[in-house]
């Protein structure tokens, strides 16, 4: 079985519409990505780790957001890569400006011997729910979809 992940769907009403906040990755890979590149705070469960706890273990490292509040189970979706990953929705209004990451090391540019350190996570921006579609990484589109069933907004006007 291929890696699992879980992760958390922060959403927000505002002025009655729908909003998503979403993190970009960080590092020279998606330094000049946007549409498509953008994700849900999420990480890989450990052996043996409850699949939730894993989800607010990882937005903390990710974000440095404690997670509150009631979830709603969005299930999981096998990405095109065969990684699965299992999400909860929390209405929880995040303050984007005071994300803080954790970090990672990579050698850049490739094969330079230079090590670099850099944020998982360089920002994350809430969303209306046309724009979140559109920044999204495709295999988590259906998240969205589903969290706006689960709320019972109308698709044709939810953000």
């Amino acid at each position: 079985m291929g890696k699992v992940s879980s992760g958390i769907l922060f959403y927000r009403f505002v002025q009655g519409k729908l909003h998503i906040m979403l993190v970009h990755p960080g590092g020279p890979f998606y330094a000049r990505k946007d549409e498509g590149a953008w994700s849900i705070p999420k990480g890989i469960i450990e052996s043996g780790e409850n699949p939730f706890d894993a989800a607010r273990r990882e937005v903390k490292e990710e974000t440095g957001v404690d997670v509150s509040g009631p979830a709603i189970d969005l299930g999981q979706i096998k990405q095109p890569g065969g990684k699965i990953i299992h999400a909860w929705a929390v209405s929880q209004n995040v303050d984007t400006s005071r994300i803080e990451s954790n970090s990672f090391q990579l050698e850049w540019p490739p094969k330079s011997g230079t090590i670099r350190e850099y944020p998982e996570i360089d920002k994350a921006q809430w969303f209306k729910v046309h724009d979140a579609r559109v920044k999204i990484r495709k295999g988590q589109l259906g998240f969205l979809d589903r969290l706006i069933q689960k709320l019972g907004v109308t698709s044709e006007n939810p953000g």
